[in-house]
């Protein structure tokens, strides 16, 4: 399984999920391997490579290839994501605070990188059948707090690229899906956050990391085979 934005949060929390289930998990993040890092093998596994620069995508693809030699890849999981923030307090930026250097770096890391790695390892997801699984929003679907327009609109053309990716690539037998999280405790997530949409949530709780793990984890098993092009929300009920 390879998965984008391996660092911190929900990615570092799947791959472990994954490496302790049995996989074999290659990692992409544009920061260096920590060895910190608890999973067998992670550093031969891992690919430091900065999805913003989407000129260096095809060489990383290559790379990549390398890693698998010749052999298949049973998943993908494009959980690399960046929200950008006012510098000034950290709030929310909207479209008249973005300049087109924001948009490009935004699209680049949470859609075109997407669509761009799907591409360039077709032929390994087909020969496995494979699951390729996108990381969403909650944003997506609704004006949030924190999340800013740019974030917002990037994560709404990912769920439009999930389906499409679900009708192109299902006669192939690869199935696509996404996870729409809603407040999960990480890093990502603004100070102050869950205390002004606490209320908005029936659970009354933050999401955790393991249990967004878990539904990524499902989406790539035999129990999901029949699931392609949903958008499964992980939010505790906000999106109600």
């Amino acid at each position: 399984m390879l998965l984008t934005g391996a660092s911190r949060g929900i990615g570092h929390v799947t791959v472990k999920h994954f490496s302790a289930a049995g996989w074999r998990v290659p990692t992409i993040s544009c920061q260096t391997f920590d060895d910190n890092c608890p999973w067998p093998e992670g550093r031969g596994n891992h690919i430091q490579l900065d999805l913003a620069d989407i000129d260096t995508l095809e060489d990383g693809i290559s790379e990549i290839k390398a890693r698998l030699q010749g052999g298949s890849l049973d998943a993908i999981v494009n959980n690399a994501g960046i929200s950008p923030k006012k510098k000034s307090d950290g709030g929310r930026l909207g479209v008249l605070a973005s300049d087109l250097h924001v948009w490009h770096q935004v699209f680049n890391v949470n859609l075109f990188s997407t669509a761009l790695l799907a591409r360039g390892l077709f032929d390994e997801l087909r020969t496995a059948a494979g699951f390729v699984v996108n990381v969403t929003s909650i944003a997506s679907s609704r004006v949030h707090p924190f999340a800013g327009s740019v974030y917002a609109a990037s994560k709404a053309a990912l769920a439009a690229l999930t389906r499409e990716m679900a009708y192109e690539f299902g006669p192939y037998g690869i199935r696509v899906n996404a996870i729409a999280p809603g407040e999960i405790d990480t890093s990502i997530l603004s100070t102050g956050t869950y205390d002004i949409v606490k209320n908005d949530i029936p659970l009354h709780r933050q999401g955790k990391p393991e249990e967004v793990a878990a539904t990524i984890y499902f989406l790539c098993t035999g129990g999901a085979a029949y699931i392609n092009g949903a958008e499964i929300h992980i939010n505790g009920g906000q999106h109600v």
